[in-house]
């Protein structure tokens, strides 16, 4: 079953408390990424967890292993349930970060970011790999499942690929996620949340579509609707 999860990408708290008390009855997860984080610190991670909701804290670490390790070490400790890193940092770096979290919370998914959705194959060129995003991601996954990450963040137009070189356990965390219509804005490689639930994501991240609705609880109703199973 596909699991919506919605960015909360916001400077202020009153923009947060807002989302969540429109959303309460009906989503579970959100994302805290660097925006807000930057503009309130650790904080939020108590304020989320103590309105009862599941967070995923999307700061994408990408340093020496040990540097990593110690901050989904404390990341963990203070009760979020999904973190990532980026998966070029390479095997070592994973392994760290898989091994810490593990460490302070068995049940928490540390997953690893393969190729961000706003990249294309001419990105790719721009930093030395001469490779298509399909290729460099599946090339990633498969070093992020080796090193004991939980699962991955892709692109859907990924998927398929993923679930054939990893398997259907292997959790994907989808973004760039597009209701049918919706403005695609900065991400290039996009999909519907019917086209990502069907193609077998575990969970899907949506912001602005239903941040910037007029009706963000009807948004989110309308996209869980699309995931739900058949």
């Amino acid at each position: 079953m596909t699991k919506l999860i919605v960015a909360l990408d916001f400077d202020t708290l009153d923009e947060v408390d807002n989302l969540l008390d429109q959303l309460s009855d009906t989503v579970q997860w959100y994302k805290l990424g660097k925006q807000l984080f930057t503009a309130h610190g650790p904080k939020l991670i108590d304020h989320i967890k103590g309105k009862g909701k599941s967070l995923f804290l999307d700061l994408k670490f990408h340093d020496i292993p040990n540097t990593v390790a110690q901050a989904v070490r404390v990341s963990v400790a203070s009760g979020v349930d999904m973190i990532n890193v980026h998966a070029s940092g390479g095997s070592e770096m994973i392994a760290a970060a898989a091994q810490a979290a593990q460490a302070e919370n068995p049940d928490a998914l540390m997953i690893a970011v393969t190729v961000l959705t706003s990249m294309d194959e001419q990105a790719l060129e721009e930093i030395g790999l001469n490779v298509s995003p399909a290729e460099q991601v599946i090339r990633l996954a498969k070093l992020a499942q080796a090193a004991g990450a939980s699962g991955i963040v892709a692109s859907a137009k990924e998927s398929a690929l993923i679930t054939e070189n990893c398997g259907a356990d292997f959790i994907q965390v989808l973004p760039g996620i597009r209701p049918s219509g919706a403005d695609q804005q900065d991400q290039k490689r996009v999909v519907t949340p019917a086209e990502a639930a069907a193609l077998g994501a575990h969970y899907i991240v949506v912001g602005r579509p239903i941040s910037k609705a007029e009706n963000p609880a009807q948004a989110a109703q309308e996209i869980l609707k699309d995931i739900a199973p058949a």
